[in-house]
């Protein structure tokens, strides 16, 4: 996350393709990346098929914009939602989108916006085509929104053996080769003389290599805690000028 500035954000949801469900923790979600500063969501409301949007919008002071779909089998949404995307853009008031939606047609978007040097942030379903979500800055997927909430109500503690099983259960991945030979490889990468990578220079190469990592998806708050469930990969706390404050750096073991 860019801590560097509060940036304002524009979050324009596909009423189509997500689902309403645990729409309060994924406005929460994103405010850990910046202001909403529009919230606008797109769909033809005389559909039953979004009507489990309407009792939420007011909550979370989302603005429903009406496009009537035209033409049958034709999403029309996409469209509107296009060019109010751009419409703010030059508009100059922001200074980033997220774009929610599990539709693989914003994938141009989400690039003309970055060219334009916005940041992008995307949040869908575990469905969610590949180009789209590569397109973004950092995606985050909508069935990971929140269980961190569940969790803590059912006293869960993600460092036990037991968690791990519930959580893999649930639909959380267990990291695997692919995902330890990222972040071995994403270490040697950014290493000194001596092999030790800062964490936080990890996590924003992780990101930038795979914009879909997100140590929720194996079942842990942060990344830290990632890291430590991996036994090939070494810690060290730093301490700092700032009392109590201290500096994670890591580097992977001799083998």
């Amino acid at each position: 996350m860019d801590t560097q500035k509060e940036i304002r954000l524009a979050v324009l949801i596909d009423a189509d393709n997500v689902p309403y469900r645990n729409i309060k923790a994924v406005m929460e979600e994103i405010a850990k990346y910046g202001t909403p500063t529009f919230k606008r969501i797109y769909g033809d409301w005389t559909k039953p098929t979004v009507s489990g949007w309407k009792g939420v919008l007011l909550e979370n002071a989302i603005t429903p914009i009406q496009q009537y779909s035209y033409t049958q089998g034709k999403n029309s949404t996409d469209s509107a939602l296009i060019i109010d995307a751009m419409d703010i853009l030059y508009s100059g008031r922001v200074d980033g989108f997220c774009i929610i939606s599990s539709d693989s047609d914003f994938t141009r978007l989400v690039t003309r916006l970055r060219e334009a040097g916005m940041k992008v942030y995307g949040i869908g379903q575990k469905k969610t085509p590949n180009p789209f979500i590569a397109a973004c800055d950092k995606f985050i997927y909508m069935e990971i929104i929140g269980q961190e909430e569940e969790d803590e109500k059912e006293g869960a503690s993600i460092s036990t053996q037991k968690e791990t099983k519930k959580k893999t259960k649930s639909g959380v991945e267990k990291p695997g080769r692919a995902t330890l030979n990222l972040i071995r490889s994403s270490i040697d990468d950014l290493a000194d003389e001596n092999g030790w990578t800062f964490l936080g220079d990890l996590g924003n190469l992780l990101l930038k290599k795979q914009p879909d990592f997100d140590s929720r998806n194996y079942g842990f708050l942060k990344l830290t805690h990632l890291i430590k469930s991996i036994p090939s990969i070494e810690i060290d706390k730093r301490d700092t000028d700032k009392a109590g404050i201290k500096l994670v750096y890591i580097r992977n073991k001799e083998k």
